[in-house]
C-alpha cells in the first residue's frame, strides 16, 4: 500500500513546551488509521501540525509526494486535506448549506465529487435542517456538519479530531456507519477517538501516542493479541 500521509521526527510544542518527540507514522491510500492514546499526549497536537496550525520545530510533513512542512493551512487544505475538527468550528451563523458550500472544492475533479445532494444523502437529517443556522443544531447534527463541510472539499486524507465525543450513543452509531461507508468508498481516514470497540471494527491499522511519542503501531488483529497496549497506554 503506497503511503498518502507520511511524518516523520515531528517536534513541536506550545511556547517553550514541547508535546511532540520525534512523532512517525504513515496513511496508506485507501486505508483507515487512528491515533490512540490518553487525553494529552499529543494526538492533537499531530494534528495540529499536519495541518499548518502550529509550527514544527523538527521533522517533515509529506502528502501525496509533496513536502508540505510548515506549509499554510489553506495550502494543506488544497492539496487535499480535509479537517473534522475538535470541537467541530461550524459557522453559528451561517445556514447548514451555506456551511456545506462555504469552502467546497473539487480541484482533484474527483467522481463522482461530493455534492450537496450526496452530503444530504450521506445524512438526511442535514437536509431537513438545510435552512437553520449551525447555532442552532444539537451537537450530533453539528458533528454530522463538520463532516459534511470537510468532505465538500473532496479530500484526498479526511481527519477527524475526537470523532464522536459527547454524542448520544445512536448519533455515534450514524457518525460511525458513515465513516465505515466512506472507508467502503475508498476515502483515506485519519482519525481520533476514545471508542475502542469502534476504532477496532473501522480501523486497518492504529497508532498508539504517549508522552509526544509512537509506542505502538499494528492492525487490528495484533492489538486485540495484545490488551496489554490498552491497559498501558489507553487505561484511565
Amino acid at each position: 500500500m503506497s503511503a498518502l500521509l507520511e511524518v516523520s521526527g515531528l517536534e513541536a510544542g506550545y511556547g517553550e513546551a514541547q508535546v511532540l518527540y520525534g512523532m512517525r507514522f504513515a496513511v496508506g491510500e485507501g486505508e483507515v488509521v487512528t491515533l490512540m492514546g490518553r487525553n494529552g499526549m499529543g494526538k492533537t497536537t499531530t494534528i495540529r501540525t499536519i495541518m499548518g496550525l502550529l509550527k514544527l520545530e523538527g521533522g517533515k510533513v509529506v502528502f501525496s509526494g509533496e513536502d508540505l512542512t510548515n506549509a499554510p493551512p489553506y495550502r494543506i487544505a488544497q492539496a487535499g486535506i480535509g479537517l473534522v475538527p475538535e470541537g467541530r468550528q461550524i459557522f453559528p451563523t451561517l445556514s447548514v448549506e451555506e456551511n456545506l458550500i462555504a469552502t467546497s472544492a473539487n480541484r482533484r475533479n474527483a467522481k463522482p465529487g461530493w455534492t450537496l445532494e450526496r452530503v444530504y444523502e450521506f445524512f438526511p437529517r442535514l437536509k431537513e435542517r438545510r435552512k437553520n443556522l449551525g447555532n442552532q443544531l444539537s451537537g450530533g447534527e453539528q458533528q454530522m456538519l463538520a463532516i459534511g463541510r470537510a468532505l465538500m472539499t473532496n479530500p484526498k486524507l479526511l481527519i477527524l479530531d475526537e470523532a464522536t465525543e459527547g454524542l448520544a450513543p445512536l448519533i455515534r452509531a450514524e457518525i460511525w456507519a458513515c465513516l465505515d461507508r466512506l472507508k467502503g468508498e475508498g476515502q483515506s481516514i485519519l482519525v481520533i477517538d476514545k471508542n475502542i470497540d469502534a476504532l477496532e471494527t473501522l480501523a486497518n491499522r492504529h497508532v498508539v501516542v504517549e508522552k509526544g511519542q509512537v509506542v505502538w503501531t499494528g492492525d487490528t488483529d495484533a492489538l486485540k493479541a495484545d490488551r496489554g497496549v490498552l491497559e498501558r497506554y489507553l487505561s484511565v
